[in-house]
């Protein structure tokens, strides 16, 4: 038998003067579009600290993946090996990069961000210790891994916090924050990379970073607070005490001596995907979460069943593949077109950074202006500080007609990148390029992005770890075949083909725009008819809203 489902009922006093009332199930989803109550109760400063935290814990991942880069030629004398196999130190991190927060996220999204945070910082710190004291080949590519098993699940973990604050009025600029450091990272840790190396040697860069993190994992510990709407829904909950900062331990013990708590608005919880009913047996909801805990492990995996995702994952990760192609044949090839030392590499990617920097400006306000152009045209009241219902709005549109015309750009600059360079042109051209390219694909990916938090708010954290690794696997291989592929047809060919993958993705954004919408309606009709089988098998039990045994009724339900 499945586990108990209760129904709550108006008691008779409260039925004789209408008509009877349906009963109504505890698990009834609330309608946003009713409800008066802003998305989250923080305020625009806050969200911009919160958010901008996220974004530099985010920063770590990809600022790790890149900040040797310059030194990658060191290493190979270091540990006497040759440029494939220390460039295979790359590679293992980009696979761990995707593997592990497609593993974790699911459990984020049930279980809170806090703990994923303090867990990953547990891990990301001693691999940096690791490696800053390693001596053999081997022990330096394992201990990569764990670094990167770390650190990839905070770059995930601080789009899901947008997520769970902003609404998509105003998620542009807000994902093009969070965004920055993935390009930022790649741009300048080879900058930092390159100078420590030449100054004080490669070690010192792994203990830059076992310091910078430790910081960060202070700050987050006494300030950065819980955001699952599962666990403190718009910010109003008190969290269990396991996900308070110190900071609001300290306030909670203060009230509870001088005077009361603020209000809470449980409404705003989301329910868990183990929830079958607020009020339902103990042991149903123990199976529940059993199996909940089995399908979270899976959980961005499930998600790959649905077409438009899975559309959108190879337009984000073949656009990314090409600036980890980039980032690797860089120290090689310009050491030898150009003769650069290791800071010389490392300032080539400084215009990517410029670029990326002025796509957060600039595109980040575009997608805002978009969603409102188009929510104008459908006489749709735009309300930032509360959640729109998305079903019959073409977000696909309002985010994509931003995508194409960056897609098309990215075609041209890396095309010409790519043989200008063969050419041994000036670096300042080169330069000029690099800061194209950075503008162009830090767009595509932020217009992507938000995009993917747009068709999935409440499963954020799975939704951004399928892109992750989509993004990961592609630049790993990437990696994997850049240098290769530069010795056997040349390095304006190689790009070139780059130029013509990018090509290829202009009528899948094309069909994305078109059929995205019908594709939701698809998926929000599948998941009503998993729900209602699922319903079947309760075992519904009657009580009144007056019978002291019912214990607290939910708040979201209506009288």
């Amino acid at each position: 038998m499945g586990s108990t489902h209760r129904i709550i009922s108006e008691p008779a006093s409260e039925r004789s003067s209408e008509p009877a009332p349906e009963a109504l199930p505890v698990s009834t989803p609330r309608n946003d579009a009713e409800s008066p109550a802003p998305y989250t109760v923080y305020s625009g400063w806050q969200k911009v600290l919160l958010v901008a935290a996220a974004a530099i814990g985010g920063f770590y991942n990809p600022l790790t993946a890149q900040v040797y880069l310059p030194a990658l030629n060191v290493l190979a004398d270091e540990f006497n090996v040759t440029p494939s196999k220390i460039n295979l130190t790359v590679t293992t991190y980009m696979i761990f990069q995707g593997v592990t927060p497609t593993l974790f996220s699911g459990f984020t999204d049930a279980l809170g961000r806090r703990p994923a945070y303090i867990i990953c910082f547990l891990i990301y710190i001693p691999a940096n210790i690791g490696l800053a004291l390693a001596d053999r080949y081997r022990q330096l590519l394992i201990v990569r891994c764990l670094q990167s098993a770390g650190s990839a699940t905070i770059m995930v973990l601080s789009q899901a916090v947008v997520a769970d604050t902003i609404t998509s009025a105003e998620r542009g600029s807000y994902v093009a924050l969070t965004g920055l450091p993935i390009i930022l990272g790649p741009s300048i840790g080879p900058v930092i990379g390159g100078a420590m190396a030449m100054r004080l040697g490669w070690r010192s860069i792994f203990w830059m970073l076992t310091i910078c993190a430790g910081i960060n994992f202070a700050l987050l510990l006494i300030f950065l607070p819980e955001t699952c709407r599962k666990v403190v829904g718009d910010g109003s909950v008190r969290p269990p005490a396991m996900y308070r900062t110190l900071w609001q331990a300290v306030r909670y013990r203060r009230r509870r001596h001088h005077g009361p708590f603020g209000s809470q608005n449980f409404q705003s919880l989301e329910k868990p995907a183990y929830d079958t009913g607020t009020v339902g047996t103990a042991a149903g909801r123990s199976r529940s979460k059993r199996k909940s805990a089995a399908l979270n492990l899976f959980s961005s995996f499930m998600l790959l069943r649905d077409v438009e995702l899975c559309l959108l994952l190879l337009i984000g990760g073949v656009v990314f593949s090409g600036v980890y192609a980039i980032g690797t044949a860089v120290p090689h090839h310009f050491k030898q077109m150009y003769d650069f030392n290791p800071l010389e590499i490392g300032l080539m990617y400084l215009p990517m950074a410029a670029g990326a920097i002025l796509a957060t400006a600039v595109i980040g306000p575009g997608m805002n202006y978009n969603y409102r152009r188009h929510a104008r045209k459908l006489g749709i009241a735009v309300d930032r500080k509360r959640k729109m219902d998305l079903a019959d709005f073409p977000i696909e549109k309002v985010r994509l007609q931003i995508t194409l015309p960056l897609l098309l750009l990215s075609v041209a600059v890396v095309l010409c990148w790519g043989w200008i360079t063969a050419n041994r042109a000036d670096v300042e051209e080169v330069c000029a390029l690099v800061f194209a390219i950075g503008f162009a694909l830090v767009g595509v990916n932020n217009t992507v992005n938000s995009l993917i938090v747009d068709i999935y708010p409440e499963r954020s954290g799975a939704a951004l770890a399928a892109y992750n690794l989509a993004k990961c696997s592609m630049g790993a291989l990437a990696t994997a075949v850049i240098n290769p592929m530069i010795n056997a047809v040349g390095f304006a060919y190689a790009f070139t083909v780059f130029g013509g993958l990018y090509l290829l993705l202009v009528p899948v954004t094309v069909l994305v725009m078109k059929k995205g919408m019908g594709w939701r309606e698809a998926r929000r009709t599948r998941a009503g008819g998993e729900q209602h089988e699922t319903h079947g098998d309760l075992e519904v039990q009657v009580v009144s809203r007056n019978d002291p045994s019912a214990g607290v009724v939910p708040p979201s339900l209506p009288r």
